[in-house]
C-alpha cells in the first residue's frame, strides 16, 4: 500500500461513487466499501485486532470466502478499513472549513468541527483514531502502526498550516510558534475526547471549544 493521500488532497477530491462502474466491477466495489465501513465502526468499538473476516461475514451476512475474495490478507483488511475511516473523518472533520477564506475563523471552524465530530458518534463504537491508535502506539514494527502515525502527523501538520495562515491574514500574532501552538491544539481536542470517553460528560467538549477560544485569543492581533 502506497502513502496514504493528505487530509487536504482528499478534502479537495471529488469521489467517484462506487456505483458508477459497470457490471461486476460495480457490484465488487459496493461490496468491499460495505465491509469497510462495517469494519471501520467495528473497530472503533473493539480495536483493529477485533475486525475479522469471519466476524464481518456474520455481521454482514455474507460468506467467509465471499469477504476472504476482497483482502489477501489481514494487514491489507486493517489497512483498508483505516483508508475508509479517513475519508469519513475527512468528511466530517477536514471538509466542511475548506472554502471558508484563511485565517482565524477557519482555524477555529476545523477545531470545531473536530469536536463535533467527537460529539456525534461519526463511528459506532467512539472515535476510530482514538480507539486504534491506543491499540497499535506500542508496536513501533507493525505497518498498521506507521500508517496511523503518519496520519497523526498529517493532522498536527493541516492545524500547524491553518496556524500559519491565520498569521499571514494578520489574525493571529506572527511571532509565535505555529507547531507550538498546532501541538497545544491537538492536545486539547484529543484531551476532551479522552475525559468524555471515561465520564461521559458531554460538556467536556464545550470546554475544550472554551480553551480553544481563550487560546487564540490570547495570540489574537
Amino acid at each position: 500500500m502506497g502513502a496514504p493521500e493528505d487530509f487536504e488532497t482528499l478534502a479537495r477530491a471529488e469521489r467517484v461513487p462506487v456505483d458508477e462502474a459497470d457490471g461486476r466491477r460495480r457490484r465488487g466495489n459496493r461490496t468491499r466499501e460495505s465491509i469497510v465501513q462495517a469494519a471501520a465502526d467495528l473497530a472503533s468499538a473493539e480495536g483493529l485486532e477485533g475486525v475479522t473476516i469471519g466476524r464481518l461475514a456474520a455481521d454482514l451476512g455474507i460468506s467467509k470466502s465471499g469477504l476472504f475474495a476482497h483482502f489477501g490478507s489481514k494487514e491489507e483488511l486493517q489497512l483498508a478499513t483505516i483508508d475508509a475511516a479517513r475519508r469519513r473523518f475527512v468528511e466530517r472533520v477536514v471538509k466542511p472549513s475548506r472554502s471558508m477564506p484563511r485565517g482565524r475563523a477557519r482555524l477555529e471552524a476545523l477545531m470545531n468541527d473536530w469536536l463535533a465530530y467527537f460529539r456525534g458518534n461519526v463511528f459506532a463504537g467512539g472515535c476510530f483514531y482514538q480507539r486504534v491508535k491506543a491499540e497499535f502506539d506500542s508496536r513501533p514494527n507493525a505497518t498498521v502502526r506507521k500508517v496511523l502515525a503518519e496520519d497523526a502527523r498529517q493532522f498536527l501538520g493541516l492545524l500547524t498550516r491553518e496556524v500559519r495562515k491565520a498569521q499571514e491574514a494578520g489574525d493571529l500574532d506572527p511571532s509565535i510558534d505555529p507547531e507550538q501552538l498546532a501541538f497545544e491544539l491537538d492536545a486539547l481536542g484529543a484531551g476532551a475526547y479522552a475525559h468524555f470517553q471515561l465520564q461521559q460528560d458531554p460538556a467536556s467538549f464545550d470546554r475544550a471549544a472554551t480553551a480553544v477560544r481563550t487560546r487564540l485569543d490570547s495570540v489574537a492581533t
